[in-house]
């Protein structure tokens, strides 16, 4: 089985486990409602609905907590989900990181570092965007995503519709 929740070290960030304790400092970061705007979940910044969200990462053992080198502060989140070795590909999902970091290095360094490690297990890592989610559309452009044709849906997501972004490995 693969290993779903390394710590992961780039230049500017740490990316290790989630931890129950992260919890104070996890939701400081997700709490400006500009980081939710165009987001599917768009209230995530409130707190009983990000404890919902950070105790399912938590039980999903695969998320992350990213760390700032520089700081040492809980900047952001991610998970790995959905593991098929019959398709050989996994998805990196679930990603927030406060708007300090937005458009930098360090959101390319995070996918660049998590991709490199699925890409040791799988073929191709996929990304549920909601439809909408124009910032996250271009970042995902921005990383080489290619769009899959339509859109999706799916009762984790709350049905509302998605699309698919795909990387595959070219090693």
């Amino acid at each position: 089985m693969p290993d779903f929740q390394p710590t992961l070290t780039g230049d500017s960030v740490i990316i290790r486990p989630l931890r129950a304790d992260d919890w104070p400092g996890m939701f400081e970061a997700a709490s400006d409602p500009e980081i939710w705007k165009l987001h599917p979940a768009s209230d995530r910044y409130q707190e009983p609905v990000f404890r919902a969200f950070f105790d399912t990462a938590l039980a999903s053992q695969m998320a992350f907590a990213f760390i700032d080198h520089a700081s040492g502060a809980l900047i952001g989140s991610s998970r790995y989900h959905g593991y098929d070795p019959a398709l050989s590909e996994i998805e990196i999902g679930w990603t927030f990181l406060t708007r300090a970091f937005w458009g930098g290095k360090t959101n390319a360094e995070i996918k660049r570092l998590m991709l490199a490690h699925a890409f040791t297990f799988v073929e191709t890592v996929i990304f549920w965007v909601g439809e909408t989610n124009l910032r996250s559309r271009r970042a995902m452009e921005k990383i080489g995503g290619v769009l899959r044709p339509g859109t999706f849906n799916r009762a984790i997501s709350a049905h509302v519709p998605h699309v698919i972004f795909e990387i595959r490995n070219n090693a």
